[in-house]
């Protein structure tokens, strides 16, 4: 296995290509996880609450609104990354269960020991593929199930269906909810293809996202919520309104429009999320 280190970055291959770990200069212990150039998570171990990433930080809100504060929650992670998550959850959540599903077993290996955990936590790793995991996981197990899985910058295809979005809704509690992270650009086809996918299996969503990404004026990530009870939608507005990037919230009618018609997709019509354009990052 190749492996270099320098003062401020680690490289590494692992099974799905080069990592790096690139020091932060601006806080003494953060680091920036990138995949063959894609940046895929920001950590401070100093700080495992700070959340750099616009989209991670959305995320968090979501985790925030979950249940009143400071309440235990149960969490499924899909993807792993650096796990800026799962520390944010044990962060502000304390005694929250959690697991975390990521397919590349290097990276994990990366990533516990280039980036400890802190002692106590409660995140079990586990290697593997996110639906296969989901289909052997017990029913009602999580209030909680974050899907941000990337081979590369495209979300397999394999995880952008029906059939899988009913694997997340089985594995829920009642009122629980799943948040998923959607890449994409203009047309916004993809995107609008995932709220039409959900809706048909967990009918109560919103979506989260830059106003130029919403107008399709430049590629970037979109948060979809959805769940079997209305999301926290006037919450979720004035705290992604609050954040040093401001996000929009769209439900309702509005939600509506944007997704336009489109059609649910099937593991017969499914297609891997959009590539990001060629100097993007």
């Amino acid at each position: 296995m190749a492996h270099r280190q320098r003062a401020h970055r680690v490289e590494e291959t692992v099974d799905s290509g080069i990592a790096e770990l690139v020091r932060d200069p601006d806080r003494p212990r953060a680091w920036t996880l990138l995949l063959d150039g894609a940046p895929q998570s920001h950590v401070d171990l100093d700080d495992p609450a700070y959340l750099d990433f616009e989209y991670v930080r959305r995320l968090g809100h979501i985790v925030d609104l979950a249940a009143p504060p400071g309440r235990p929650l149960r969490v499924l992670h899909l993807g792993g990354g650096a796990l800026t998550l799962p520390r944010y959850v044990a962060a502000t959540r304390p005694r929250s269960t959690q697991q975390v599903v990521e397919v590349d077993a290097a990276l994990i290996d990366l990533v516990r020991r280039e980036l400890p955990l802190e002692r106590g936590h409660r995140i079990r790793i586990r290697h593997g593929d996110a639906r296969e995991v989901l289909a052997r996981t017990p029913e009602g197990s999580f209030d909680l199930v974050i899907g941000d899985v990337y081979a590369g910058s495209r979300t397999p295809a394999h995880l952008t269906t029906v059939e899988f979005a009913a694997a997340v809704a089985r594995v829920l509690r009642p009122g629980g909810r799943y948040a998923a992270n959607v890449a994409d650009g203009a047309p916004l086809s993809f995107a609008r293809a995932q709220v039409a996918t959900l809706r048909a299996v967990l009918p109560e969503l919103c979506l989260i996202g830059d106003p130029a990404v919403l107008r399709g004026r430049r590629f970037g990530n979109l948060i979809v919520v959805a769940g079997s009870t209305p999301p926290p939608v006037a919450e979720l507005t004035r705290k992604a309104a609050g954040d040093p990037f401001p996000a929009r919230v769209l439900s309702g009618d509005e939600l509506t429009r944007f997704t336009a018609g489109a059609a649910p997709v099937t593991d017969a019509t499914a297609r891997p999320s959009p590539p990001p354009p060629k100097g993007i990052f």
